[in-house]
């Protein structure tokens, strides 16, 4: 794994209650039980960590975060357009 997962998945073990061993890329969030404010502070740590907003629309984000490899994805995407706006500025 890369720093941006390492970082992710550090993130979902502090704020887990029973955190398993390993998270693997392809380990789908509904298996690891987060309850729904867990998340909530979860999703403010990545932005925080990161220093990106991720933007939230319950149809496209249950897609786009189905698994810890898909939230991977989604952070170094936003990051990617953080950059280029940046450099347009």
């Amino acid at each position: 794994m890369d720093d941006v997962a390492n970082k992710i998945v550090s993130i979902l073990k502090k704020n887990m209650k029973e955190p398993p061993e390993t998270i693997a890329l392809d380990t789908k969030l509904s298996d690891l039980e987060i309850e729904s404010l867990d998340l909530a502070v979860i999703v403010f740590d990545i932005e925080d960590t990161f220093g990106i907003q991720i933007p939230y629309n319950a149809n496209e984000e249950m897609q786009d975060f189905a698994t810890v490899g898909s939230v991977v994805e989604r952070v170094k995407s936003l990051i990617g357009d953080k950059g280029a706006a940046g450099a347009a500025a």
